[in-house]
């Protein structure tokens, strides 16, 4: 068979192929169809697994659909940003700021929620936090004034804290933000009697705290160092 004649056998099947995706689609409500978009955007998540997740809520409409949109809904009406450490909650202070249990001497500075979320999923760091919101970036036009070091400076400025550890990912930088801030400690009054610590280097170069598991959070929290 000539190649001609190839392409003239497929190009029916790929028709029919592009037919039946386009029925598929159609069978599906503008609203289904924005609801599948709308989880596709997530992170760890495709169109296909999407499709597979709306079709789960659907079939389990009263124990999965229903709950579902109360919590989104819930989140959505009392969603905050807390005013002492940066940190997502529905209340303002929020639930690690106000946890009486906690250590107020120790601060742990991190760049984004996500990385204090991991320290604190198994209270591997007993003491409260600092979101930056960020890291440092030339290339993304990020400096120090868009970050929250001013505030945390502040709070060392307060008094009643002993030790500062400095969680950056382990990337440039994240490396290059966590100099920035141990110098600008030190060299206010508030940091000249405060210990600044750092993460161990166990930590993979290049990870992100968000990805790592418990045992080696611990470790890397267990063998934190002075900022050399």
């Amino acid at each position: 068979m000539s190649v001609t004649g190839l392409h003239r056998s497929v190009l029916p099947t790929d028709v029919a192929v592009a037919g039946n995706a386009r029925h598929i689609s159609a069978m599906a409500s503008p609203e289904i169809d924005a609801l599948t978009k709308a989880l596709a955007r997530l992170p760890g998540l495709g169109p296909r697994s999407a499709r597979r997740a709306v079709l789960h809520l659907i079939k389990k409409r009263e124990t999965a659909l229903v709950p579902l949109v109360a919590a989104l809904q819930a989140v959505e009406r009392g969603l905050l940003t807390c005013s002492v450490c940066g940190n997502v909650d529905t209340r303002d202070p929020c639930g690690v700021c106000t946890d009486s249990h906690r250590d107020a001497a120790l601060l742990c500075v991190v760049e984004d929620v996500a990385d204090l979320w991991a320290l604190d999923r198994a209270r591997l760091f007993p003491g409260r936090f600092h979101v930056l919101g960020g890291r440092l970036s030339a290339l993304d036009g990020v400096g120090p004034e868009d970050l929250a070091i001013e505030a945390l400076l502040e709070r060392v400025a307060g008094g009643g804290i002993a030790e500062v550890v400095l969680a950056m990912n382990a990337t440039l930088e994240g490396q290059t933000t966590m100099h920035y801030v141990a110098e600008r400690l030190s060299g206010s009054n508030a940091g000249g009697n405060v210990r600044v610590t750092q993460l161990a280097h166990g930590l993979p170069v290049g990870g992100e705290l968000d990805y790592l598991d418990e045992g080696t959070l611990a470790l890397a929290l267990r063998a934190r160092r002075l900022v050399e």
